[in-house]
């Protein structure tokens, strides 16, 4: 029989006679290894799902690629450089964008927010108007239209598309001199709010805004940009088109990746993930000691049996290959049970949301076959390791009384 060994593990595994202490060490063990492994799969799917969550946001405000100026924060030979945008087929649409820093006033509540201005392109790069909470998105009809989202203008009180009701957006001017009247110091217009956003940690207190507005608060030429912010046709070539465009713009022109553009957000997003992996192997390690426990009690409830195989001829090493499938068949049976739990809990979350983050956003969770791979493998490399090296028991523990 050249499975023997591996014949007579199933058969301490699944057979219903034996020692009731070693069958329910043996099935605490598989158990234990099962909500292991359903806990992590769990957790790793959530965070998938919840990195994608994050993904969309942030893709409201970090497009594919994002062309800027390294002499300055004005793009010079913008004519130029829309020139080479429009006769790239890869490219499915660009918007120019002046962004700064403003003071928000309204009812004498005042506020820090960014005033983002875009043309009216900008909706085909970024589709924030998908984030709408009330009101709608600018026209673009006027300059003083804009878009603002929701916790600033909750903090200001700031109504929604009122005719009569304007705040007014603060920017400094530079320069040097003395001030002598309250024209020296800034710039001002009267604004009015036509919609809001849901916003999240990217987009707090950004007003987006027609791009006249921005130009006119800093008194620069029309048809300006400090940034033109690009949507590719097929974002899988990101790296490939900006390798493309970086010669045919000039120089004094960066373009950057949106992974590039958020660095420090991927940054934290990866280090979360590894601390993640970490603290859920450990926890499998752990768990795997209760193999560990199951292999050693079987070892001395079947010392007599063994024994008897040993006079009969058979060898040693086939007894602790015995062993070793043991564990091996309670780590896989973890494992399987485990990921199917998992899997339940996880489609359980995606159909019905019952799980929630804030009252009104449910747990995001991500099935991905990569997540499956991680856990198994993580789990049978911890499984199989304790298993081959408790399995290693001597000839003369079994032959001695």
């Amino acid at each position: 029989m050249k499975n023997i060994a591996f014949y007579i593990a199933s058969r301490y595994l699944l057979s219903k006679k034996g020692s009731t202490a070693v069958t329910f060490i043996t099935w605490l063990a598989v158990g234990a290894m099962s909500v292991a492994v359903a806990a992590m799969f769990v957790i790793i799917s959530v965070f998938s799902g919840l990195e994608v969550f994050n993904q969309n946001l942030i893709a409201n405000l970090h497009p594919d690629l994002t062309i800027e100026s390294t002499s300055g924060k004005r793009i010079n030979n913008l004519d130029k450089i829309e020139s080479v945008l429009k006769n790239n087929a890869d490219i499915d649409a660009y918007s120019r964008i002046i962004e700064e820093k403003v003071y928000i006033s309204y009812n004498g509540k005042g506020d820090i927010g960014y005033l983002r201005g875009v043309d009216s392109s900008y909706i085909k790069v970024n589709p924030i108007y998908k984030s709408i909470l009330v009101g709608q998105y600018p026209s673009f009809e006027y300059s003083n239209e804009v878009f603002m989202e929701h916790s600033l203008s909750t903090r200001l009180s700031i109504p929604i598309d009122s005719a009569n009701e304007f705040s007014t957006v603060f920017m400094p001017k530079s320069g040097t001199g003395i001030i002598s009247k309250e024209e020296d110091i800034y710039n001002k217009k009267d604004i009015l709010t036509t919609g809001i956003f849901q916003g999240n940690d990217q987009l707090n207190n950004y007003i987006i805004a027609p791009i006249e507005l921005s130009e006119g608060l800093l008194n620069i030429p029309k048809n300006s940009a400090y940034q033109i912010v690009i949507k590719l046709k097929n974002p899988d070539t990101t790296e490939q088109i900006k390798q493309t465009l970086l010669p045919q713009l000039g120089k004094n022109i960066t373009i950057k990746t949106k992974e590039q553009e958020n660095a420090a957000f991927w940054k934290m997003v990866n280090t979360e993930k590894l601390f993640i992996y970490l603290i859920f192997s450990l926890v499998i390690f752990i768990t795997t000691f209760n193999l560990a426990g199951a292999i050693i009690i079987l070892q001395l409830d079947k010392k007599q049996q063994a024994k008897s195989l040993i006079s009969l001829g058979f060898p040693i090493s086939h007894l602790r290959k015995t062993y070793f499938y043991t564990g091996i068949l309670i780590v896989v049976l973890g494992v399987i049970t485990g990921l199917l739990i998992g899997s339940a809990l996880c489609l359980f979350q995606l159909y019905t949301g019952f799980f929630k983050a804030i009252e009104s956003l449910a747990f995001p969770v991500k099935i991905a076959a990569k997540n499956y791979l991680i856990v198994a493998g993580i789990a049978l490399i911890f499984g199989v390791s304790i298993s081959w090296f408790f399995s290693k028991i001597s000839k003369d523990y079994i032959t001695k009384n």
